[in-house]
């Protein structure tokens, strides 16, 4: 553990940001998988609605930098693909 106040600090708002960013990331999964499921069930509307959301879950992940960009990119190509590939 830290001796220098400063550091003490340091060490808990590293822990404020680290639980904050697992939160965020838990959410962006969470959005990812209503936007598959809405693609195993077949109903386009829907997936293209949690598409949408999952999107900007997906953009506000990579703005606070959370998620890198090609990991963002990716994520949202992989689904973009998935919702567009439904008959």
């Amino acid at each position: 553990m830290a001796n220098i106040k400063s550091a003490k600090k340091r060490v808990l708002i590293g822990n404020d940001r680290n639980e904050r960013n697992k939160a965020i990331r838990s959410e962006v999964k969470t959005y990812i998988k209503k936007v598959y499921a809405a693609v195993e069930a077949g109903d386009k509307a829907a997936a293209q609605e949690a598409l949408r959301r999952a999107q900007k879950k997906v953009a506000m992940a990579h703005s606070k930098g959370i998620l890198k960009a090609n990991n963002a990119s990716r994520k949202v190509a992989h689904m973009s693909k998935a919702v567009s590939a439904m008959a």
